[in-house]
């Protein structure tokens, strides 16, 4: 099972591509305790074949990008479980081998993703909707690159630096990886038309330009509602293929550490955002294997 990849890149020149939803809702919905400051990355330690079905149910339901468990796995977020750098490089590397493992068990050609959740998911305290974490650009290339390093040698086929609230960091993470040759797709975390950290989207975008191993930019984990204004701002300004995966469109209290509101993912909405210029279309947190399905199916005959 499985099949000859394309490069990434390659196939978004010539249609869409489906992501995957969130991967802590597959997880939380069969049944799994994240209430923790690693949030899914605590499976890697304990329960990594629940990663490998969380994937594969996303993969079955018509998924073809699986996002890996890395977005808050980290040195320093390990470290404070008493694991060292050699024993966290290496359920990072797992991280990225569960998905391909997943994608070994179904037909035709699987991607993965391997996430590079920002700055604030490591201090699993919401900041990655806040931005502005008073540290100085280095301080942030210090911070990603490492964790890049690993992830980039641990054969995943593109690299997802995702939910970035602030210009900033992105820039921080673009010079971390510009002329390495890594392919990656660049996601703020947005609020209307301005990132998180309150920049607008416009100038967020144009980071990109000239950086050649930057495969797709747009938004994730923000409003479904607002994704519509996001890709269009991105195909204007960026000169790339646009990425868009929302949430459900309800909010996350990070004092409850809960969700609230009403849902409204609603897979019909994708057709208008491949219209403006969305190559790679899937959910984040609130939206699971059935919605992904909804959406597969939406996008098929168009696709």
């Amino acid at each position: 099972m499985g099949g000859t990849r394309e490069r990434l890149s390659d196939v978004l020149a010539r249609r869409v591509v489906v992501l995957d939803g969130g991967l802590s809702t597959a997880l939380a919905d069969a049944g799994h305790d994240l209430s923790d400051s690693l949030w899914s990355a605590r499976l890697l330690l304990t329960d990594p074949d629940a990663i490998r079905a969380a994937h594969l149910a996303y993969f079955r339901a018509g998924a073809e990008v699986a996002i890996t468990s890395s977005y808050q796995a980290t040195f320093e977020g390990f470290a404070r479980r008493g694991l060292d750098a050699r024993e966290t490089a290496g359920l990072l590397r797992d991280s990225v081998a569960l998905a391909r493992a997943a994608a070994s068990d179904v037909d035709g050609p699987r991607w993965v993703a391997a996430s590079v959740g920002p700055y604030g998911a490591m201090l699993a305290d919401g900041s990655e909707y806040r931005g502005r974490y008073g540290l100085p650009p280095a301080a942030l290339e210090a911070f990603h690159r490492p964790r890049i390093e690993v992830l980039a040698e641990a054969g995943a086929d593109v690299l997802a630096v995702e939910t970035v609230p602030d210009v900033e960091e992105a820039e921080a993470v673009l010079r971390v990886v510009a002329g390495s040759g890594v392919p990656l797709w660049l996601s703020y975390s947005a609020r209307g038309t301005r990132t998180c950290a309150g920049q607008p989207l416009a100038e967020a975008f144009a980071a990109v330009r000239g950086v050649d191993e930057v495969v797709a930019v747009g938004v994730n984990c923000c409003d479904p509602a607002d994704v519509g204004e996001a890709v269009a701002i991105a195909r204007r300004v960026a000169g790339k293929p646009v990425v868009a995966y929302p949430n459900s469109g309800e909010s996350w209290d990070a004092t409850a550490r809960d969700w609230t509101g009403a849902a409204a993912f609603e897979p019909a909405r994708v057709a208008g955002w491949v219209e403006g210029g969305a190559r790679l279309v899937g959910g984040c947190c609130r939206v699971g294997p059935p919605m992904i399905g909804e959406l597969a199916s939406a996008l098929s005959p168009g696709r």
